[in-house]
């Protein structure tokens, strides 16, 4: 049996990057606009790389991309993304950086009709995994399955990020996250734990 997201993290307290994520972060939800436009972010640039490197580089993005604010990136001018591509502190990735741009200016047409991005991921929760996916690839750009699967899963639209034995699982709950308010007879069936990988 594979080891688990959580079997890793609470066996390496001295993987403090991995550890604070995720017993401070991972399954918790999230209110406001810019922390999740940068989770989203953050998970588009963890393709086909580890989410170590993500998470050492989580201050340099911020900076990158002025605090996540998601008007600010939605106006980048192609000087800000010629920057972006020297900035050796993120990811220079020509697509990745269009990605954030462009689902910046999508998200502010989201704010338009629902007032926020999160009201939008309330009104459409909840969803299984697949009409997310499907959801997120008409509405954004660079949204693959794994990436929309472990973004819902890390702001607690999908289940999954802790195991039940996970000591953090609890705390997640208290949080009330919002798979864990879907109704019993709602369609949703919960994913099962792990979809993270262990480094």
């Amino acid at each position: 049996m594979s080891q688990t997201y959580c079997d890793y993290c609470n066996a390496h307290p001295e993987d403090t990057f991995n550890k604070t994520y995720h017993d401070t972060q991972y399954g918790f939800p999230i209110e406001d606009d810019h922390e999740l436009f940068e989770r989203l972010v953050l998970e588009i640039n963890q393709a086909g790389l580890s989410w170590i490197l993500i998470l050492k580089r989580a201050k340099n993005f911020r900076k990158a991309f002025d605090k996540f604010n998601i008007k600010k990136v939605a106006n980048y001018t192609e000087e800000d993304r010629n920057r972006l591509l020297n900035d050796a502190g993120i990811i220079r990735n020509r697509l990745k950086i269009n990605a954030a741009i462009v689902n910046a200016q999508k998200i502010l047409e989201l704010k338009k009709e629902h007032g926020s991005f999160k009201n939008w991921l309330d009104k459409n929760h909840p969803l299984s995994k697949d009409e997310w996916v499907k959801l997120f690839k008409k509405t954004f750009v660079f949204t693959g399955g794994e990436i929309v699967s472990e973004f819902l899963m890390s702001t607690g639209y999908l289940s999954g990020a802790h195991t039940e034995a996970c000591p953090i699982f609890r705390k997640v709950a208290k949080a009330r996250p919002a798979w864990m308010r879907v109704h019993k007879s709602s369609r949703v069936t919960p994913s099962k734990p792990k979809i993270k990988s262990a480094p």
